[in-house]
């Protein structure tokens, strides 16, 4: 019977182990990816943290609530 060589012994210490990590690593990689592209990028609380979306600020109008409307229809200046 012939003995194992020093290849047989790298392939099944090393290379294999190797193969099977970086298989690990792909598999979770590709459906990370997906999930990303068909889920996850688009949870507004994802998109937030990893700041894809810039809040926008939008200046208050002058008149824009009832009292000032109020106020304005009148021609009325408080007096302070």
């Amino acid at each position: 019977m012939e003995s194992p060589s020093f290849l047989d012994y790298l392939f099944l210490f090393i290379v294999r182990p190797l193969l099977a990590i970086s298989f690990a690593v792909c598999f979770i990689a590709l459906w990370w990816f997906l999930a990303w592209k068909l889920v996850l990028s688009h949870v507004p609380l994802v998109q937030e943290i990893f700041g894809l979306r810039k809040k926008t600020f939008k200046p208050k109008p002058e008149s824009r609530g009832r009292i000032s409307k109020f106020y304005k229809s009148q021609n009325y200046v408080p007096q302070w």
